[in-house]
């Protein structure tokens, strides 16, 4: 999807572009895609932005570590305000100072807005910081076996092989 050239808005039938679409995120699993419509409104100091998004994710459980499927709806408003040196903040560092009142989202009058990379950040805002796949999971289930062997990692049986051979070795050249 193309991004919408913000002086073009001025031109629109009420400032106004309307945008319905479906897509998919490279770094995002989905088990559907996204469906998705915005609206982008010029106010000729600031860009007011409302959309709606579904789609089923995949997440991992952080107690069981089972993938499961988790539904994300997305209503969201927001204000972007349109200002000149937001096209010269490029070259900033990546660490500085930054005062409260500066925390607001801004674009450069002359610039472009991405409507699917919108909808991504909100997608993913509406993610659980808390991934578990039902109330009642127990979490991993780790089984408890009487010989202390049955509890080595198969894939480290290998190195216990070499382990033994070594000390067996060292046994003979005493």
């Amino acid at each position: 999807m193309q991004a919408i050239y913000i002086p073009h808005l001025l031109n629109a039938p009420n400032r106004t572009r309307s945008l319905q679409f479906e897509t998919t995120f490279a770094n995002l699993a989905t088990l559907t895609p996204v469906r998705a419509e915005v609206s982008v409104r010029h106010g000729t100091t600031f860009l007011e932005v409302k959309g709606t998004a579904s789609t089923i994710v995949t997440l991992t459980c952080d107690r069981c570590l089972q993938q499961y499927n988790h539904r994300v709806g997305v209503n969201a408003q927001e204000i972007i305000w349109l200002d000149e040196a937001a096209a010269t903040a490029q070259g900033l560092p990546l660490e500085q100072e930054v005062s409260p009142e500066e925390l607001v989202e801004s674009l450069s009058p002359y610039g472009h807005f991405e409507p699917e990379t919108w909808i991504y950040e909100q997608i993913c805002l509406q993610l659980p910081q808390r991934q578990i796949c039902d109330q009642n999971c127990q979490g991993l289930q780790v089984e408890e076996s009487p010989s202390p062997q049955s509890t080595i990692d198969e894939r480290w049986s290998a190195l216990e092989a070499l382990k033994q051979q070594l000390a067996g070795d060292e046994y003979q050249a005493n």
